[in-house]
């Protein structure tokens, strides 16, 4: 799958911040985290929005690095327009 899952699993593991409580963050079932984390199945771009604003309640930090690794080349073709 995407690059969505990879970023959330580093996120998620760098930061100790279990999937059932992004879960609860998030409102959506555990197996919903579950999914994205193995690259199951990818968020849309919306759902991303929402992971990235959830993880700020849990952990700014996280919420930071989680754009970084999923957007990280796009931000960075952005800052040299």
């Amino acid at each position: 799958m995407g690059a969505a899952g990879k970023a959330l699993r580093e996120v998620l593991d760098t930061y100790n911040i279990s999937q059932k409580k992004l879960a609860a963050a998030l409102r959506v079932k555990p197996y919903v985290v579950f999914r994205w984390y193995h690259e199951q199945t990818d968020p849309s771009a919306e759902t991303a929005k929402e992971i990235a604003k959830a993880l700020g309640t849990i952990e700014p930090a996280a919420a930071k690095e989680f754009a970084k690794l999923y957007m990280g080349e796009f931000l960075e073709d952005q800052d040299q327009i």
